[in-house]
């Protein structure tokens, strides 16, 4: 899973892709590499089930982050996304814009003033337009193929596009048109910014971190339709954090009234959003955590481990992550019957224990 940084400059974008990963950007610009980083997800059921197996090797599931360059206040006929930063966007699983709501007199902002909910207006509007770009060219095409040869698929495409741009002259993001399944296998090559989970980082004064629920009930409307969501957090503390021992942190965050960091925060929402969940695989040589979404059938899932086991397979041998921890082990799971097996329509859920068998 790819999660791409947008933002205005000097919103705190790079303070909290260094905080996320550990990366500084700036350091990476310098030496002409991307901002691209690999950050593994924490989850205690993965240390448990180690714990038990005692592993040659521990497998965490894992988020690559990236970060674009911040936005500016696009010029009237320019767009402001280069074909290179549109590319990094589309081929991102989720985008995080961050914006500004601290007040530092030390640091200007690029539309001087501070507001976030317009910063985030902002955004918005570049990504529909990006999108509209692409429809306003392929309805261009498409209209010059129906005349010369129609097609039942191309009137269905140019139909649902025709659909899509009036909800982006609406100024509504396509997250919100709720598509229908036909619409989406018909557009989903287009990898429509606008149709992606976003999630908004509201970057805070340290002092206002305990305001938390009053700076983000100002964005309760906007979030209106799903697919995005709002989190708070200050990008300098989170860097200050970073940089502490496990227990020194610990104490920084009660000190500051903040539950967990911003990563937690961030994974638990990214997979809340994107409708992500794990499952595990055990033995004496590997305990790994798989991503998929929530619901997959069990022969897509033995899928994502090699697609010989989705191609041979028999049976999935499942065990709830609860019972496994219940019992403490798998041969106790078999006797109580907590372990069993399920065919290849089986839903997956989070946390399931599964052996695939299967032969090719």
């Amino acid at each position: 899973m790819n999660i791409c940084l947008i933002g205005l400059p000097r919103s705190g974008k790079s303070s909290l892709f260094g905080a996320l990963t550990g990366l500084d950007p700036e350091a990476a610009a310098a030496k002409g590499a991307e901002p691209v980083a690999v950050v593994k997800v924490p989850d205690a059921r993965v240390e448990m089930l180690a714990s038990v197996y005692k592993p040659k090797k521990k497998t965490l599931a894992a988020i690559e982050f990236s970060e674009l360059a911040g936005l500016t206040s696009s010029e009237p006929g320019k767009a402001a996304f280069t074909e290179q930063a549109l590319g990094k966007l589309r081929v991102a699983d989720a985008l995080l814009a961050v914006v500004r709501a601290f007040r530092d007199p030390t640091v200007a902002h690029p539309l001087e003033t501070v507001d976030a909910l317009r910063d985030l207006r902002h955004i918005e509007s570049e990504l529909l337009l990006a999108d509209l770009a692409i429809i306003e060219s392929r309805l261009e095409r498409l209209v010059k193929q129906i005349a010369a040869k129609k097609s039942d698929r191309d009137v269905r495409e140019r139909a649902a596009l025709e659909r899509c741009r009036t909800f982006l002259e609406a100024e509504t993001p396509l997250r919100r048109a709720g598509l229908t399944p036909d619409e989406d296998l018909l557009l989903r090559s287009y990898r429509f910014l606008t149709l992606k989970p976003l999630i908004v980082a509201l970057n805070l004064d340290e002092n206002d971190i305990s305001n938390e629920a009053e700076a983000l009930h100002l964005f309760r409307p906007w979030l209106a339709g799903g697919s995005s969501a709002v989190i708070a957090l200050s990008a300098r503390l989170e860097m200050e954090i970073r940089q502490l021992s496990e227990e020194d942190a610990r104490r920084f965050l009660q000190d500051y009234g903040i539950e967990r960091p911003a990563r937690a925060k961030l994974i638990a929402t990214a997979y809340g959003l994107m409708g992500l969940v794990s499952f595990f695989t055990v033995g004496p040589d590997e305990v790994k955590a798989w991503t998929i979404r929530a619901g997959t059938p069990a022969v897509r899932a033995a899928g994502a481990i090699h697609s010989d086991i989705e191609r041979g397979f028999i049976r999935a041998e499942v065990t709830a992550y609860a019972d496994f921890e219940a019992a403490g082990d798998m041969q106790v799971c078999k006797s109580n019957g907590t372990l069993r097996l399920e065919g290849k329509d089986y839903p997956v859920r989070d946390g399931d224990i599964i052996n695939f068998r299967f032969a090719v």
